[in-house]
């Protein structure tokens, strides 16, 4: 466990099994984590798949968190909670029941066998970068690019707010 607390920002997502409730079940359920205090969530947003053709839409969100837990422990309490959710990774960009991505921990650049951070993904995939500007619009990535910046260069386009 770290001695300080960090910011951690959480992708979460969900088209299976009612993934209005696996989504909103599993913001509650950050708030149970150990050394964590969930800070704030943004709306719930519904958005086109990414991946295969023919999955259903997703219900995304992001939630700010704040830890002591250092990042592999965070990504370990993150990946039980998808495995409560029954998730099962068989396909890559697959459907899933939860997914729960950690998007950014604190400023730091981390690159393991098991973790990057920021997020692989996170500056091209509108459901992540507008539910974060919802929650934190002057927020720098650790590489110095400002979020209103790379908003400008992924456009809204068919995502939804669907509720707060």
């Amino acid at each position: 466990m770290s001695k300080t607390q960090l910011r951690a920002w959480i992708g979460l997502g969900s088209n299976l099994e009612d993934p209005l409730a696996q989504v909103s079940t599993a913001l509650q359920e950050l708030k149970l984590l150990p050394d964590t205090t969930l800070a704030a969530r943004s709306s719930l947003y519904r958005s086109d798949p990414v991946g295969p053709p023919g999955q259903p839409d997703y219900i995304n969100a992001v939630a700010a968190l704040d830890t002591r837990l250092e990042p592999e422990a965070l990504l370990d309490a993150l990946q039980a909670i998808e495995q409560m959710h029954q998730r099962v990774r068989k396909i890559h960009w697959g459907p899933r029941t939860l997914d729960l991505d950690l998007l950014l921990y604190g400023d730091q650049v981390i690159s393991t066998p098991r973790l990057t951070v920021p997020h692989a993904y996170m500056t091209e995939r509108n459901f992540v970068l507008w539910p974060l500007a919802e929650l934190a619009p002057e927020l720098i990535l650790p590489d110095g690019r400002p979020l209103n910046t790379l908003l400008q260069h992924c456009p809204l386009g068919t995502l939804e707010k669907i509720s707060l």
